[in-house]
């Protein structure tokens, strides 16, 4: 499984360094919703430092949209489909690895955003550590459950539109998980940060392991 894993994220890596869809279109759009944020309650800069967190995972979770959107049609052109079907490599394998390669993307995304946060908005990171394992449990889960919906809506002809409305009422236990311990981190709350971390975790966990069962019914299926 990790061998084929291995090759499903390395052929959707090389497409996306060729097409550089990530640095010319994700990138400049997260950053853009960020600046939009900033512009809109600059007026109220105490609001905008205690927004930060929020502010900083909706926009992961547009721009997320994005690289998934794209990781399925990948998959949608030449019968690449098709060819995946008829290639015998393990199911759960191209699941893990799609996963894998999206997550790289978003991992590259909120080093980017956080820069951005932190010029923008003035942030401070206090919780570095639960910073980056907040990070690790979010990128997993938002990569795992947008890899299995993105193979759930692929082949309609309006998935494009239909995958943000399936996707984003699924994620809003990482919104809300991810923001609170980004609170606790940033020394915006009081609470214990990583409780919420855990949940992350445990979503993260869950969706992978329904992604990597399901996935071969749902790419027979498209």
């Amino acid at each position: 499984m990790w061998r084929d894993a291995a090759l499903v994220a390395g052929r959707d890596l090389r497409i996306e360094a060729r097409s550089r869809v990530t640095v010319h279109q994700v990138a400049p759009f997260a950053l853009l919703v960020l600046v939009l944020f900033a512009f809109a309650l600059d007026p109220a800069r105490s609001i905008l430092e205690r927004a930060t967190p929020g502010l900083y995972w909706i926009t992961v979770l547009f721009s997320a949209l994005l690289a998934l959107s794209r990781s399925a049609a990948l998959d949608e052109t030449a019968g690449a489909r098709d060819a995946l079907r008829l290639s015998g490599l393990d199911p759960s394998g191209v699941f893990v690895g799609k996963s894998l390669a999206v997550a790289a993307e978003l991992v590259v995304l909120e080093v980017l955003l956080g820069v951005g946060v932190i010029v923008l908005y003035g942030a401070e990171p206090a919780g570095v550590g639960l910073l980056a394992a907040t990070c690790l449990a979010a990128t997993v889960a938002v990569a795992a459950t947008g890899t299995l919906y993105g193979a759930l809506v692929s082949g309609l002809r309006v998935r494009e539109t239909l995958l943000p409305l399936l996707l984003l009422p699924v994620l809003a236990p990482v919104l809300i998980g991810a923001t609170r311990a980004f609170e606790a981190a940033l020394g915006r709350a009081p609470a214990d940060g990583w409780p919420w971390c855990g949940l992350l975790a445990a979503f993260a966990v869950l969706y992978s392991v329904a992604g990597a069962l399901a996935y071969g019914t749902l790419l027979e299926g498209s």
